[in-house]
């Protein structure tokens, strides 16, 4: 269902207001450059900063601008219960193709917890779920044991984006579950795929679609001499895009390069600019730059 290449987007800002015009142009692009699908609102997206309003606009706007020709998934995940069931709802409503649901940070729930979560998530809407385990921003790490229930117990719990580092776990869960694994950080993506994962949430992809797509079909298709020979190109790019906290390093260079992207909500800030000179190495080095 979700094989492929899903660009993780930025939400562009013009005078810290969402700029929708470079909303429409950054989407534009990536479907132009033949992407599987667009997730909005993620942590790319700057969602802590956006207001509900400004969350459910972008959702609907991102689903008006695709206008079908690719996938849209859309980021409503909530350490409440109740919001995460509220924001997929509407999702659900103006017409998403899935939603991208993040373990609950902050409040530490058990895994009884989160079962009881997504769980509750999943009866509220009819749309694919894609959960997202990142344990570096949210603390609780979403076990093998929870994901193979929530897959057994709800039909519409179809995949996980995995962001944690534990390649043993990649494995247990492809092993255990019948869940579609993603892979939810770029210099995992060819080990992920190389156990049997399908695809990625990238943030590379905002300005490398095509190279990001190379690299996952030739991977997908078994052709791993070419997944590694595109892999190690960009590695060094992948690693400058996570030098700070993301989204920062994406916007950064998504300015560089002509982009819509526009600043950065409070309280994230600008590169410090020895790590903005190493990311002007890495574009450069990639043909982006120069």
């Amino acid at each position: 269902m979700f094989s492929g290449v899903y660009p993780a987007i930025i939400t562009p800002f013009k005078n810290y207001n969402i700029d929708f015009d470079g909303l429409k142009k950054n989407i534009e692009f990536l479907i132009e450059n033949d992407v599987d699908g667009i997730v909005v609102v993620g942590t790319s997206g700057e969602s802590p900063t956006l207001t509900h309003d400004e969350h459910k606009e972008v959702i609907k706007k991102a689903v008006e601008f695709v206008d079908g020709r690719i996938k849209v998934i859309a980021g409503t995940g909530s350490n409440n219960t109740q919001e995460a069931i509220e924001l997929s709802k509407f999702a659900e409503d103006v017409g998403v193709d899935a939603i991208l649901s993040v373990v609950p940070y902050y409040n530490k729930p058990t895994q009884e917890g989160l079962k009881k979560h997504f769980g509750t998530i999943a009866e509220s809407v009819d749309l694919p779920i894609i959960i997202y385990n990142i344990p570096t921003r949210c603390i609780v790490n979403m076990s093998v044991e929870t994901a193979k229930y929530l897959s057994n117990e709800y039909s519409n719990i179809v995949a996980v984006k995995e962001a944690n580092p534990n390649l043993s776990q990649v494995s247990e869960l492809i092993l255990e579950t019948d869940l579609e694994v993603l892979s939810g950080n770029d210099e995992l993506t060819l080990p992920i795929l190389a156990l049997g994962g399908k695809g990625v949430v990238s943030v590379i992809a905002n300005i490398l679609p095509k190279e990001m797509k190379e690299l996952v079909y030739s991977a997908l298709n078994n052709n791993f001499e070419k997944a590694r020979e595109i892999h190690y190109k960009l590695y060094p790019l992948m690693k400058a895009l996570f030098i700070e906290t993301n989204p920062i390093p994406i916007k950064t260079a998504m300015n560089l390069l002509g982009f819509p992207a526009g600043e950065l909500r409070s309280p994230l800030t600008e590169m410090k600019e020895e790590n903005k000179e190493i990311l002007k190495k890495a574009l450069k080095d990639v043909g982006l730059l120069g």
